[in-house]
């Protein structure tokens, strides 16, 4: 399994400082529909594919994982996080391709980072809720060969009022979608939506050529 994104390493810590202060902190909980529950479904996906990771190929774990990253993910949400304030100034097309372009390149980008199975597990810490009503998910990813990484898992009701992922905090603090925006907003100034869009387009075909 490959590591993380070195992008989202050299996002800014003290984002995840401010967001994180918590409420009222509860052991885990798996009921279905709660915050707890949608990320162990999605880890349990996560590990089936990993195992058979040779076998389905780049893009066969991109078909995997798809559905299981849309049921757990705001995806739409995530996408306008990771623009900003630029979003408001885009047009609803514009809006739309860069939507589409950013959940495929999501998931492309899962489908290539878990690429293989070394005995990995995911822990479950625990469960938090946030001054702004939104919940935190505390896991570690373990492995055979290094010490374990923290994932928490930013939730927050979606449209539906269903609960979804729309951040996560790698090593615990580090916002992946801080370092989007960072990155965002740099193609944004150059060359607008559609070049954004082409942008996540192009990694995304990157991702499942190998």
């Amino acid at each position: 399994m490959t590591g993380p994104d070195s992008r989202g390493r050299r996002a800014l810590l003290g984002i995840a400082a401010l967001l994180v202060a918590p409420s009222l902190a509860r052991p885990a909980r798996a009921q279905a529909g709660e915050p707890t529950a949608v990320v162990e479904r999605f880890h349990a996906v996560l590990l089936e594919v990993m195992r058979d990771a040779r076998r389905l190929g780049p893009r066969g774990r991109e078909q995997r994982l798809r559905p299981a990253m849309e049921a757990a993910f705001d995806l739409p949400a995530m996408a306008r996080i990771a623009v900003g304030p630029a979003w408001t100034r885009m047009a609803p097309e514009q809006q739309a391709a860069i939507v589409a372009a950013f959940t495929d390149w999501s998931v492309a980008s899962y489908a290539a980072r878990f690429d293989g199975y070394s005995g990995e597990t995911f822990t479950t810490l625990g469960e938090t809720e946030l001054r702004t009503g939104d919940r935190l998910v505390r896991t570690t990813l373990n492995r055979t060969d290094g010490e374990p990484v923290q994932l928490n898992y930013l939730m927050r009701r979606s449209a539906t009022e269903d609960w979804r992922i729309v951040d996560i905090y790698l090593t615990g603090a580090i916002s992946e979608l801080a370092s989007r925006r960072a990155e965002f907003t740099t193609i944004l100034r150059e060359g607008g939506p559609e070049r954004l869009a082409a942008e996540l387009r192009r990694r995304s075909a990157a991702l499942l050529s190998g």
